[in-house]
């Protein structure tokens, strides 16, 4: 009989050893370039129109809003990173229809709260709908996701529809991703840095990086000697191999054919594709008569569960379908075996991801000033499979440092990146 990883590279799914990091690094820099030029491209490459130069004044305190999910948060942030006056709500639209008006209210009325006890001019806004960034720091919204019901909203440029309510004012909109590169800057601390990625790997994925003005082609007026960052949209990379278990989870998901790159890495989809794993697994024997019997009346299987089950923990309070599957230990270690490669994968392209835009930057070139990673997100963070983040950086000491003499440095995590990042882009 053939071995689970003879099964597995097969089906498209290698060893994470065979993976071939520097093709795949050349194919995102081709993507981005393609992006920046405003050529076709499975990278969208948002311009932000947002600079990251000067040092955030020690003291400062801004106003910020939060919204991106079904969750709206509103503070004053301070650097060092601390937020004062927290408070959390359901999103507006979250639990049902509003109407414009409604929607404004409950951001204007958080606006006036916190406002008095700001020392920025700006509020932080993040923002993390899909919306298009303009040159004052605007965004219009495209469309909603996360089940948000506020059509009203569509096509209008938020932040100067909440400062009409206000009564004028200055505002300063970034995503999460873009936020959470900012927030790197709350983690100096007399260090130099001479750039900054911003990365995002949870429910999914994205990166955001500093790049030259000059290297901008598709927008026309701007100051060559300038940067801003660029929001890139990675999860829509389109060009790293998948495995027949890849296309079959991404059949079954709501929008077929998106977001290729981040159904391969973020926590949305491992699950769903150990799933399809093992489900073709048995089909080929590697379980017994029982376990494969129990797993095909399985409909779903979670991260979460796939990651503790794989990493041999249980955690408390929380039933593991998987543990009643492969109850037989033979069954048990071989489910692991399968498993563990999808997480190995994922580490592995994270960090080709990552390494991609540090070397875009263009900087790094000295250890002294190496280019700064703030990495936010469960996926990353709290993966128990494998040492994720120790992965991660192993990969990178030998693609960035080893081979290229690029420097790098993931600074420490910053918690509530997003919203410590937006009041950073009032501040500055």
């Amino acid at each position: 009989m053939k071995t689970p990883e003879a099964f597995l590279a097969e089906n498209g799914l290698p060893d994470a050893r065979d993976i071939d990091r520097a093709s795949l690094i050349a194919t995102f820099l081709s993507e981005m370039e393609k992006g920046l030029k405003g050529e076709p491209s499975s990278l969208m490459m948002i311009p932000t129109f947002v600079g990251v130069g000067g040092k955030v004044p020690a003291g400062a305190k801004a106003a910020v809003l939060d919204a991106g999910g079904t969750n709206f948060r509103s503070g004053i942030v301070s650097i060092p990173p601390e937020i004062e006056d927290r408070k959390n709500q359901p999103m507006p639209g979250a639990k049902g229809p509003v109407d414009v008006e409604a929607f404004y209210a409950a951001f204007a009325d958080e606006a006036k709260r916190v406002l008095p006890k700001a020392t920025a001019k700006k509020i932080g806004f993040c923002f993390s709908y899909p919306a298009e960034a303009t040159r004052d720091l605007d965004a219009k919204l495209v469309r909603w996701t996360k089940g948000i019901q506020a059509d009203g909203i569509v096509g209008q440029f938020v932040g100067k529809e909440l400062l009409k309510r206000l009564g004028g004012g200055e505002i300063a909109i970034v995503n999460d991703t873009v936020a959470t590169l900012l927030a790197a800057k709350a983690t100096e601390c007399g260090k130099t840095y001479s750039s900054y990625v911003g990365f995002i790997l949870g429910t999914g994925t994205n990166c955001a990086y500093v790049e030259h003005n000059t290297a901008i082609e598709k927008l026309e007026g701007l100051d060559p000697s300038g940067k801003m960052i660029i929001n890139a949209e990675s999860g829509g990379f389109d060009k790293a191999p998948r495995s027949r278990f890849d296309e079959a989870m991404d059949a079954k998901t709501i929008l077929p054919g998106t977001n290729p790159f981040e159904k391969m890495i973020s926590g949305a989809y491992l699950g769903p594709i150990g799933l399809e794993i093992y489900k073709a697994a048995a089909k080929e024997g590697f379980f017994s008569k029982a376990a494969a019997e129990r797993l095909a009346g399985l409909p779903a299987l979670e991260t979460m569960d796939f990651d503790n089950f794989t990493a041999g923990c249980k955690k408390e309070g929380r039933a593991n379908p998987l543990d009643d599957i492969f109850s037989d230990a033979a069954d048990a270690k071989m489910a692991r075996r399968l498993g563990l490669p999808v997480f190995e994968r994922a580490a592995v392209l994270t960090a080709v991801h990552l390494a991609a835009f540090v070397i875009k930057t263009g900087e790094g070139a000295s250890s002294a000033a190496p280019v700064a990673i703030n990495a936010d997100g469960s996926t990353y963070y709290k993966t128990r499979a494998i040492p994720f983040d120790e992965t991660v950086r192993r990969e990178l000491d030998d693609m960035l440092v080893k081979r290229r003499n690029v420097h790098y440095e993931i600074t420490p995590q910053v918690d509530d990146a997003p919203m410590v990042g937006a009041g950073i882009a009032a501040m500055l």
